[in-house]
């Protein structure tokens, strides 16, 4: 349960670090809801998962301490600060190694 949830954890930074392949999260900004609702939505599932009765038995899933949710959010952060900083250097220089190297 507690590897469930820290990969949940770790897609609410990807979900925001593929939103835009250039701009920063800060410029782009949270317009679009499809994508909150989508992390929202992410969450609540691994909530029901985690701590419905039941799913013991069917996805061998336990409830787990909210403890358990904190270790997978400084890997969260450090995918989150690399790719800002990644896409900082692509626009502060465009068409060099940062851009050519890590740019899809």
């Amino acid at each position: 349960s507690a590897f469930f949830i820290a990969i949940v954890v770790v897609q609410w930074a990807d979900l925001l670090v593929c939103k835009t392949r250039k701009l920063s999260i800060f410029q782009q900004g949270m317009r679009n809801h499809q994508l909150t609702f989508a992390i929202l939505f992410e969450t609540a599932l691994a909530c029901i998962l985690a701590y419905t009765p039941g799913t013991d038995n069917g996805l061998n899933m336990q409830p787990i301490l909210f403890r358990w949710w904190l270790p997978a959010i400084p890997y969260s952060l450090t995918i989150f600060v690399y790719d800002e900083c990644r896409k900082f250097f692509m626009r502060r220089n465009p068409g060099g190694f940062v851009e050519r190297e890590t740019y899809y």
